[in-house]
């Protein structure tokens, strides 16, 4: 039987075929990069998955353990952040839940949530002079001088505007190093720290490893490439934005004009985390 020219019209219009190795959909099946997502469900860690969607295959349990950390690391930072006064006006006025945090994710750029990737790409750059021949340390001393002649300080993954110390970061370091995952990426963050350190036009001023600069290390060292890592901030920080939004319209009044300073916390008192959690 001949083919009407409606079916041959379709068939045109459908265009060449382009692929994916993501997700296949069947009927009543669901398989992420091969896994049966009902298998997956109950299975593994939120970061296990998110390190399954991006790089195609399941992660040791060591490297699941510090995906789950950094995501983890990432999932708040109080009202003052952009992405959370976004949010949060967003939510003031009414708008939805989607609407907020779509707000919220329009604030990420180069000096807000851009720290991640810009620290991978110094750690680059320092290993661009570790192939030419230098060490680690001489590397180090090479980029600390550059970025204190062109006054760009603090640099990327250093030093914080709250935290003389930032208590993630230490955590993190502590856990690659536990979990045997720390190489040469934060051999030479820490180079670069101790290279801060120790500069003289330094000397009164601290900028340890922060947030940023850990999470751009361990994942160099776990082999996430750095766009991975920057998508990191965004795939956690969206639960704090959602948090934020939810509390504005349940415990504020609508339309009123937010100041981060001015708001007194009344969340419980610090308490212990039980142990590992299964």
């Amino acid at each position: 039987m001949a083919r009407s020219k409606q079916d041959s019209t379709s068939k045109t219009n459908v265009g060449p075929r382009w692929k994916t190795a993501l997700t296949n959909i069947e009927r009543n099946q669901i398989l992420v990069r091969g896994y049966p997502i009902d298998e997956l469900m109950g299975r593994v860690h939120f970061g296990e998955a998110v390190y399954l969607l991006f790089t195609g295959e399941l992660p040791t349990p060591s490297i699941g353990r510090l995906v789950d950390a950094m995501l983890v690391s990432l999932i708040d930072h109080g009202t003052t952040p952009p992405s959370t006064l976004a949010a949060r006006n967003a939510a003031t006025t009414g708008a939805s839940m989607r609407g907020c945090l779509a707000t919220g994710l329009l604030c990420f750029g180069k000096y807000h949530g851009g720290g991640i990737l810009s620290c991978r790409q110094l750690l680059d750059e320092g290993f661009g002079l570790v192939r030419k021949g230098k060490s680690l340390t001489e590397a180090a001393t090479t980029l600390v001088d550059r970025i204190v002649e062109a006054g760009d300080l603090p640099p990327a993954g250093f030093g914080h505007r709250y935290h003389a110390t930032d208590p993630r970061a230490i955590r993190l370091l502590q856990m690659a190093h536990e979990l045997e995952m720390d190489d040469v990426h934060t051999q030479l963050i820490r180079a670069i720290e101790h290279a801060l350190s120790r500069h003289p036009a330094l000397a009164d001023r601290t900028l340890p490893i922060n947030v940023d600069g850990a999470v751009a290390a361990i994942c160099g060292d776990i082999g996430l490439a750095p766009e991975i890592a920057d998508a990191l901030v965004v795939v956690s920080r969206i639960a704090g934005l959602a948090a934020h939004a939810m509390e504005e319209q349940r415990r504020e009044v609508p339309m009123r004009v937010i100041d981060p300073d001015a708001h007194v916390y009344d969340g419980p008192s610090e308490r212990r985390v039980p142990g590992r959690r299964k």
